[in-house]
């Protein structure tokens, strides 16, 4: 791990949704799901940095290069009440392994504490051995009795 003074974390702004949109690509990639990113950069100008913001993320830099991201939103649950969701934490490839993910769900955890979340929740694909191994270590539960559904539109 390099010493802190290399590494920033921060808040996204307006101005770096390129940064994001790129960030959301490559994960796709690493889903093996690259034709599933529909959203357009334009989406996330008018859904995140507006008076209305549906969600917000954090950046992480290790000597000003872009290395990861987590990005979430709130939702209600109707048994828990206020829960911070988080769509999607990942470092790029050359960065992992120097306790980057570490940060980026460890700020994203003092977001949920701060906002007065009841929780925080995510998914993980099945065969992502390495971020399943990460979650557990945060003592995060599993929850094998659900099913996701959606509806495209």
């Amino acid at each position: 791990m390099l010493p802190m003074d290399k590494v920033t974390l921060r808040k996204a702004e307006s101005v770096d949704i390129p940064m994001i949109f790129s960030l959301v690509k490559e994960l796709a990639l690493f889903e093996r799901a690259p034709e599933e990113v529909t959203a357009t950069l334009e989406d996330y100008e008018i859904n995140g940095f507006s008076d209305k913001a549906l969600f917000d993320a954090f950046l992480l830099f290790e000597n000003d290069q872009l290395a990861g991201f987590s990005l979430w939103y709130f939702r209600f649950s109707t048994w828990k009440g206020k829960r911070l969701y988080l769509e999607d934490l990942f470092v790029k490839s050359e960065f992992r392994s120097k306790g980057y993910g570490k940060l980026l769900m460890e700020a994203t955890i003092e977001e949920a504490k701060i906002t007065n979340s009841k929780g925080l929740m995510w998914q993980v694909l099945d065969w992502n051995t390495p971020a399943i191994e990460f979650y557990k270590k945060y003592e995060a539960r599993f929850d094998s009795e659900w099913i996701n559904v959606h509806i495209d539109l």
